[in-house]
């Protein structure tokens, strides 16, 4: 059964979405992300992947009063991700109540500093955020794209000991035009012990249970949901 993670993204405290991870074509779904979480957690849902994304493009963690806020007044096992830069950043996460972090620009930027932590924390609770754009990894909120190419990027870290990756096509995000399965079938192939999480793209329930076909282990959506192109009712079906 896949594993289902709704996303909640974060700027200036209110849940919102992003095309492509343009910060310029903004929407705001909802004032209050707490709202959202508890509608979820009231759907049956487990898991929430929380995103800063002021945190991500100011290279610091900015909204965790959201993060303490759902955390304290929810069950949901929250992954957060977005801003995490540092040894602080981090220990703030967790402190906040965060069950697990996703890192993607600090894997590429300071490798010492994220093997650090898959070390010091298990990589149980550290995630490793792959996000890519022609299969090319891109950092800072997806704000710059660099040069490498994600299956030796994976490789390295997976020798390090990561056995989780959230793995988002940039040109797929926000998109409303179904997920990149080639991309993920492509990794699956070349990692088969990856726990991957696909995220980006999904546009209705048969997306997910495509993905599922494919053997991808889980998937994160938001638009969809926000869109009501998939129904909370919908995921019941696959929520274990």
């Amino acid at each position: 059964m896949i594993e289902i993670i709704p996303a909640i993204d974060i700027i200036d405290g209110k849940c919102v979405r992003l095309s492509q991870g343009d910060y310029d074509i903004k929407k705001v779904y909802n004032e209050d992300p707490l709202e959202v979480a508890k509608m979820f957690e009231d759907a049956g849902i487990k898991r929430l992947h929380l995103v800063d994304l002021d945190g991500a493009k100011a290279k610091q963690i900015v909204n965790i009063a959201v993060l303490e806020k759902i955390a304290s007044l929810t069950s949901l096992t929250i992954d957060f991700g977005g801003g995490v830069q540092s040894d602080t950043d981090i220990e703030k996460a967790f402190n906040a109540g965060a069950s697990m972090v996703t890192g993607g620009s600090i894997a590429v930027r300071n490798r010492d500093l994220f093997t650090g932590w898959i070390k010091k924390y298990g990589n149980e609770k550290v995630i490793l955020g792959a996000d890519c754009k022609d299969n090319k990894i891109a950092v800072s909120g997806w704000q710059e794209s660099t040069s490498i190419d994600i299956v030796p990027f994976l490789n390295d870290y997976m020798k390090e000991g990561v056995t989780k990756v959230v793995c988002t096509d940039i040109s797929k995000d926000g998109m409303l035009q179904g997920p990149s399965i080639a991309l993920y079938k492509e990794l699956l192939e070349a990692f088969p012990n990856l726990y991957l999480i696909a995220s980006g793209g999904v546009s209705c329930f048969q997306d997910i249970l495509d993905l599922e076909a494919a053997g991808v282990p889980a998937v994160i959506l938001g638009k969809a949901i926000y869109e009501n192109k998939v129904t909370l009712n919908e995921l019941n079906r696959v929520v274990a």
